[in-house]
């Protein structure tokens, strides 16, 4: 029809085609076929289905498919067998390109006759939304086509048949090789959308907080990972506050909201990556004071899940004034269906949780931060359950926030574990926490054992300090007191002896004599759990009196307070290493070593100490009572208690009392550290922990 004169001399009209059709269906002796014809699968009398991929409809029209499925069951008696597909043959020495996958015909991007080089893009295919480039695996010319644009394609039926020859120009694969440095445009977005998270872009925030003399969230978390190892979590989430404000001024103001999280590693210079890995989770004060919304309670979810799941250490940075009021809600609801807290009190004794705050922290901030393992504070630094709002709302007055809960009382009642001057100082110290829970050091260096011979002093009455002694008996440097300020009585810190990670508890004669009194037991007792859930062996250094005594004593509660020692030493089941110093007597240093003098791996005592079931004055009070009341003359009394008393410290003293039995040796203590170092490396090794020690570990 495209040949004959009518249609080149514009002589076509309506019925032009009813009155030619007999001469435009007679074929032509000298046209080519350009077409694949039956053999070659195309549609032909005999019923063949070529390469259309079902029905043949009009794709514009969205019902189509609706139609033609209702005419074909309108239709349908029996489900015919499917055809049997013919080869499909195409041009002798031509070879054809066929489809991947089964779909329709987006694009055809040659023509017949064209060359086409190696590589060049041929034909598109799109099936599920997804397109597939059909290349030319040859250089050639087009030979045939078989099919059109719009075309549903079966899967292997080839669409264009090239014939093999040599073509002009470069290789496809040459013409499309890109510079591997080009920025896409969709990829200069997500580029621009991370960079409104960044601190660079960020200016009024940052100003604002160095003019308080903070630092940004970035920096503390750019200290304490190591350096390449982090990679954030959901950085481009936004405030759920849509219905207050439009998306760019959320991506703005309230950029990660509120929330910067991710993984990385932690003193991957001491250890390797698996001991190194960590999670941090920092709250950001500069959007919207750091508060919990929802979307941040969301990514928190999701980062306390992964860190229960895979194992992974947390670092919380809890800045911030609790809930948040203002996001969106559609609908009544409850206050309380959040999961956060819940995930997050299930980490407790299953991975390390590390606290860091630096000024004003309230309400739910507080109890994510309070159900850590240790709290780091800054000096201007104000931890409160309730802030100043909800004081003033329940009619309890009008506070500042700096009033509500100061470190002058938050570190001496024992809330806060360990005062620093600013963030980054808080940082290192998280750092090194931390690395107790990370393993052994592979370095290390011991100082001159030999001056704890003269620590103590011959006369048995005269104080000295035990920090010296701990110190003396740690590797340099690794020394790291924790509730320095609360329960003084009793000293509790983390150590490093040869590099194996250890906690310490010992006795403080500076207060009390050394006795315990309540905070000294809930303080020693919470430590101890603390080291044996995550199995880091423990060394005593006993000087106890006894329990502390007195009816001023008893109103806090002793009776209960003093025992959670016992309960807590004589379950645990990492090592304990006892060392009496000076004095042994009664409940309390049982107190001080799981409630025997056999539950250590060893018990040993520096020739200072000495052992009695109380102090020896009064045990020779009671034990003689009736022998000195009959002694009429009061001189000669005074004269056989002081002897008896003598006699008693006499065999009180450690080389006369350990013959019998109960203590392991009487050493001299430049020899303690060996003792301990050896004892370490007689331990089996840990077994890979699936479970929990413990439910959880107190946070008290």
């Amino acid at each position: 029809m495209l040949r004959h004169e009518d249609f080149a001399a514009g002589r076509v009209y309506t019925r032009w085609v009813d009155e030619h059709v007999g001469e435009l269906a007679t074929p032509e002796a000298d046209s080519a076929q350009r077409f694949a014809g039956p053999g070659a699968g195309t549609d032909a009398a005999d019923g063949g289905p070529g390469g259309y991929a079902g029905a043949r409809v009009d794709t514009s029209d969205p019902l189509a498919l609706f139609d033609h499925d209702a005419r074909v069951k309108a239709e349908q008696v029996v489900d015919p067998a499917p055809p049997e597909l013919p080869q499909v043959v195409g041009p002798e020495g031509a070879v054809g390109l066929s489809s991947p996958i089964q779909g329709t015909i987006v694009s055809l991007d040659v023509a017949l006759d064209d060359e086409v080089r190696k590589g060049q893009q041929v034909a598109v295919v799109e099936a599920m939304k997804m397109e597939h480039v059909i290349a030319a695996d040859r250089d050639g010319i087009v030979r045939r086509i078989t099919m059109a644009a719009g075309d549903v394609v079966r899967e292997g039926y080839p669409i264009v048949f090239v014939e093999e020859a040599e073509v002009t120009g470069k290789s496809a694969a040459a013409v499309a090789e890109l510079d591997p440095d080009y920025i896409r445009p969709d990829l200069k977005q997500t580029y621009e959308r991370h960079d409104l998270t960044l601190d660079e872009h960020r200016p009024e925030a940052v100003a604002k907080r160095y003019a308080r003399g903070y630092r940004m969230p970035r920096e503390n978390i750019d200290q304490l990972m190591d350096r390449g190892s982090f990679k954030e979590y959901w950085p481009l989430i936004v405030a759920r506050q849509h219905q207050r404000y439009d998306m760019e001024e959320l991506r703005r103001n309230t950029p990660a909201d509120g929330l910067i999280a991710g993984i990385g590693t932690i003193n991957g210079d001491l250890f390797d990556e698996e001991q190194a890995r960590a999670m941090v989770v920092h709250y950001d004060y500069t959007v919207l004071a750091g508060t919990q919304g929802g979307r941040n309670h969301y990514k928190q979810d999701r980062m306390f899940e992964l860190a229960h799941r895979f194992r992974i250490p947390v670092v919380l940075f809890g800045e911030g004034g609790g809930g948040r009021p203002g996001d969106d809600r559609i609908g009544p609801g409850v206050a309380f269906d959040t999961d956060t807290f819940t995930q997050f009190s299930k980490l407790s004794g299953l991975v390390p949780l590390v606290s860091v705050i630096n000024g004003r922290t309230f309400a739910g901030n507080t109890a994510l931060v309070a159900c850590c393992d240790v709290i780091i504070a800054t000096e201007r630094t104000t931890v409160a359950m309730g802030g100043p709002a909800m004081i003033e709302g329940g009619g309890l007055g009008v506070y500042t926030p700096e009033e509500v809960g100061p470190m002058s009382f938050q570190v001496p009642n024992g809330v806060v574990d360990i005062l620093t001057k600013d963030e980054e100082e808080a940082v290192e110290v998280a750092k090194r926490y931390l690395s107790y829970f990370q393993g052994r050091t592979a370095s290390f260096e011991a100082h001159d054992q030999r001056p704890l011979r003269h620590v103590v002093p011959e006369n048995r009455l005269r104080l000295y300090d035990m920090k010296e002694i701990v110190h003396t008996i740690a590797d340099v440097g690794s020394v790291l007191e924790i509730r320095e300020k609360f329960g003084i009585g009793v000293i509790t810190a983390f150590i490093r002896v040869e590099g194996y990670p250890m906690g310490v508890i010992a006795n403080n004669p500076h207060h009390l004599a050394g006795a315990i009194d309540s905070d000294g037991a809930d303080k020693g007792a919470r430590f101890i759990q603390l080291c044996d859930a995550f199995d880091i062996p423990v060394l005593s250094l006993m000087d106890c009196p006894g329990m502390m005594v007195g009816p001023d004593v008893e109103r806090t509660a002793l009776v209960r307070h003093c025992t959670r020692m016992f309960n807590a030493g004589a379950n645990m089941t990492t090592p304990l290493f006892g060392v009496v110093v000076r004095k042994a007597y009664g409940l309390g240093v049982q107190a001080m070593c799981g409630a025997s003098a056999l539950v250590g791996f060893f018990t040993v005592a520096w020739p200072t100490a000495e052992f009695a079931g109380m102090n020896i004055e009064g045990s020779v009070k009671l034990g003689y009572r009736k022998e000195l009341a009959a002694i009429e003359d009061p001189e000669k009394r005074r004269l056989e208690f002081e002897r008896r008393v003598e006699r008693a410290y006499e065999g009180a003293k450690a080389i006369n009392a350990g013959v019998g039995g109960g203590l392991d040796d009487v050493i001299d203590p430049a020899d303690t550290r060996s003792w301990i170092a050896n004892s370490l490396r007689r331990l089996p090794p840990l077994p890979p922990r699936t479970e929990k020690k413990y439910p959880y570990v107190d946070t008290w």
